[in-house]
C-alpha cells in the first residue's frame, strides 16, 4: 500500500513513517517542516526505495493536488497539525489556519483525487486527532467515542473542528474516512516543549524541572510506537465512518510521572543528590483540564488491539533514548540550556 502521511517529520508522524516503511508500505512524507518537524526523525528510512519526501504546507491546495497526482497514494494519514496547547493560547490564529483550514484543503484535494480515480473502494482518509476534544473529566469516568465534544483550549477547539469537517465530508460526499482520538503520546523524537522531554532535558542540565500547579492533573500516557501500530491497524481494518479511541491504559498524575522519570534518571545517570530535588511548581496553565482518560473498548473488541508498553517501560526507553541521542536534542537547546514549558 502507498501511504501519504501528512506531518511525517513530526513526532507521531515520523513514528508512523518508520513503522510503515518497516512493514513494506511505500510512504510519501508530506511536511511543511515548521519548528517542531525534523527530517532527522526519519533519517533511518530516508534511503528506503519506497520512501519519498515532499515539503508542502497542507494549506497550499495547488501543491496538494500536484502531490496526489504525482504519487497516487492508496490512503492518506493526516497527522499534520499545530499541537501545543500553550502555543495555541498565545497565538490561536495559526491553529485555526493549519488545523481547520489546512484540513479543509486536504479534504477537498483528497475528494477531488478520489473522484478522478473513479472512487476506488480501497481508498482511505485516516484523520488522527486527540482526546482533548472531549474536554475534562472529574475523578471518575472515561472518554468513549460517543462522549460529547467539549473543547477547552484553542488547540482542542481547532482539532474538534477538523474532526467535524472529516465526518461531514464522509456524510456529504461519501469520502471513505476513519478517525482516531488518542491520549497523550511520549517516546523518542519528542520535540522538547512537552512535559516529558522538558523534564528529562532540564534534569540532565541540572535546571529546575517545572510542573504546572500542584501536579495533580492526570493524563493517560500512550507510547508513540504503540500509537503508530494502532493507527496502521485502524487504517487497514477500521470501519468506514467510524472513530476509535486509542489509549495507553496508563493514567498518571503529572507529579507521579515526573517522580518516575527522576527515579529512572537517578539510576541511569546518577548525580550528586536526586533529580527529584529539581522539581519546581510553576503557575498553572489557564483552563488546565483536570483529567483525561480513554475507554479503549471499541478498539480492543472490534480490532483486537491493546497497548504493549506500560508507562514504566516506556519512560525507561524514552530516558535511555534521550541519553543516547544528545546530538538530536542539543540542536534544539536554548542558549541558557533550560527547556521551558510555555507557561
Amino acid at each position: 500500500m502507498k501511504l501519504l502521511v501528512t506531518g511525517g517529520a513530526g513526532f507521531i508522524g515520523s513514528a508512523v513513517v518508520r513503522l510503515a516503511i518497516s512493514r513494506g508500505h511505500d510512504v510519501v512524507n508530506l511536511d511543511a517542516l515548521t519548528y517542531a518537524a525534523c527530517l532527522d526523525n526519519v533519517a533511518d528510512v530516508a534511503d528506503a526505495p519506497g520512501y519519498a519526501f515532499e515539503q508542502v504546507d497542507i494549506r497550499d491546495r495547488p501543491a496538494l493536488d500536484r502531490v496526489l497526482e504525482a504519487h497516487r497514494p492508496d490512503a492518506i494519514m493526516h497527522l499534520a497539525a499545530e499541537s501545543h496547547v500553550d502555543r495555541s493560547i498565545d497565538g490561536p490564529a495559526t491553529f485555526v489556519e493549519t488545523n481547520v483550514l489546512g484540513t479543509f484543503h486536504l479534504l477537498e484535494a483528497a475528494r477531488a483525487y478520489w473522484e478522478r480515480e473513479g472512487r476506488p473502494e480501497g481508498f482511505r482518509f485516516h484523520h488522527i486527532s486527540t482526546d482533548e476534544v472531549f474536554g475534562s473529566l472529574g475523578s471518575e469516568g472515561q472518554f468513549t467515542e460517543s462522549t460529547p465534544y467539549d473543547p477547552r483550549s484553542p488547540y482542542s477547539a481547532s482539532k474538534a473542528s477538523s474532526d467535524h469537517l472529516v465526518r461531514a465530508w464522509h456524510e456529504t460526499y461519501g469520502l471513505p474516512v476513519v478517525l482516531t482520538n488518542c491520549s497523550n503520546n511520549y517516546g523518542p523524537y519528542h520535540f522538547p516543549e512537552k512535559l516529558i522531554p522538558v523534564v528529562i532535558l532540564n534534569a540532565l542540565a541540572g535546571k529546575p524541572i517545572p510542573i504546572y500547579g500542584d501536579g495533580s492533573n492526570i493524563r493517560d500516557w500512550l507510547y508513540v510506537e504503540d500509537h503508530a501500530d494502532a493507527l496502521l491497524l485502524v487504517l487497514e481494518k477500521g470501519v468506514l465512518g467510524r472513530s476509535y479511541n486509542i489509549g495507553g491504559e496508563n493514567e498518571r498524575s503529572n507529579l507521579q510521572l515526573v517522580r518516575t522519570i527522576c527515579d529512572i534518571l537517578d539510576r541511569l545517570a546518577p548525580r550528586d543528590g536526586s533529580y527529584g530535588d529539581l522539581v519546581t511548581f510553576v503557575r498553572d496553565r489557564p483552563g488546565h483540564d483536570a483529567r483525561y482518560a480513554i475507554d479503549p473498548t471499541r478498539l480492543r473488541e472490534e480490532l483486537g488491539w491493546r497497548p504493549s508498553v506500560t508507562v514504566e517501560e516506556g519512560l525507561e526507553r524514552t530516558v535511555r533514548w534521550y541519553l543516547d541521542n544528545r546530538d538530536w536534542w542539543q540542536t534544539f537547546a536554548p542558549p541558557r540550556g533550560r527547556f521551558l514549558l510555555r507557561r
